[in-house]
């Protein structure tokens, strides 16, 4: 184990100890930006809000540039073609990029992390495997607080975090078998989005075979896809959103409660609960999907919205005060 005191170098300690680092990083604040290069690598602090990563000190001129993002944009934890890291116990707060950023990672687990006003993102998880995100806390982003995007094999769960002030609070972007289970989402412009879409350029889509379980989604009243440069610039318009199904396939939608959404602004979709098709963005219809025992109550302008084939649905023993079709089976006062 390899101890770093506040003033020493992290990034000096993870090298010097390369494969197998076990990083203990001291209570205090560190001004440094630090990129993970080797396998098997733990990094450790005492703890949120204790042991803070901010801005500043030298960069290593390679390190890895957030995806679709400026060469000036950095992250405060970078991870890239690497396998079996573990990231927990710190605040990383105020950097350009994101907060921690794993790309192509085989076995990325986040835990008790606090990302803290991070421009972009807050965790983001790309093109990786075994993704974890338990126990964080991830706010004030431009677009999601935590993320899981194009990865087809997550098989990893993102539970028991809070998530607020973000365009998307937990976004599932083209990922499968991911769980996303007893989150708190509140104050984004949408809590949980599971999104299929098909990118120019981007690896191949898709969100199937995932659980979406016990997940309180409230009072999510921010616009995002307004302003050019605003909340969730690059996306459609979407504001007093609980939780969304776009395009998915055999995802199940078990016992969570969505209340108290209502737009701010304008929306592309109508209901805090809603589920749609993706087609017209390359992606394909909401097909084989569960959604069971849901409590939706106390949004406006509708509590769900479902433009799919019922048929290709199971849906039971939900309660809502008023959605979309009116006559949808499942759905009771």
């Amino acid at each position: 184990m390899h101890v770093v005191k506040p003033g020493e170098s992290i990034q000096r300690a993870l090298d010097e100890s390369g494969p197998g680092a076990e990083i203990l990083l001291e209570e205090g604040v560190y001004e440094e930006t630090v990129w993970i290069r080797h396998d098997d690598v733990t990094l450790r602090g005492a703890g949120m809000g204790r042991t803070v990563l901010v801005p500043g000190g030298d960069v290593l001129p390679d390190i890895p540039k957030l995806h679709d993002a400026d060469a000036s944009v950095l992250s405060g934890i970078s991870a890239n073609g690497v396998a079996r890291v573990k990231i927990s116990g710190l605040t990383v707060r105020g950097f350009t990029g994101a907060g921690v950023y794993a790309h192509t990672v085989a076995g990325v687990a986040v835990r008790e992390v606090e990302a803290a006003d991070n421009a972009v993102w807050g965790v983001y998880l790309r093109e990786s495997s075994g993704c974890e995100v338990v126990a964080c806390r991830a706010y004030g982003t431009q677009y999601g607080g935590i993320a899981l995007s194009f990865c087809p094999d997550a098989g990893g769960e993102v539970t028991g975090n809070e998530v607020v002030r973000n365009a998307f609070g937990i976004f599932v972007d083209n990922s499968s078998r991911t769980r996303v289970l007893r989150n708190s989402c509140h104050e984004n412009a949408i809590g949980i989005m599971l999104l299929n879409q098909i990118y120019e350029g981007e690896p191949e889509g898709g969100v199937r075979d995932c659980l979406v379980a016990g997940n309180e989604l409230f009072g999510n009243n921010l616009a995002a896809g307004i302003q050019p440069d605003g909340l969730g610039a690059a996306g459609p318009p979407i504001s007093g959103v609980g939780l969304a199904l776009i395009g998915t396939h055999r995802v199940s939608v078990v016992d969570n409660r969505v209340h108290g959404n209502h737009p701010s602004g304008e929306s592309v979709m109508g209901a805090a609960f809603t589920v749609g098709s993706s087609k017209d963005w390359g992606g394909d219809d909401a097909l084989d999907n569960h959604i069971l025992w849901n409590r939706v109550s106390g949004n406006s302008p509708l509590d769900y919205q479902l433009g799919c084939d019922l048929d290709r649905q199971t849906i039971w023993g939900n309660r809502a005060d008023k959605g979309e079709p009116v006559d949808a089976k499942g759905w009771n006062p």
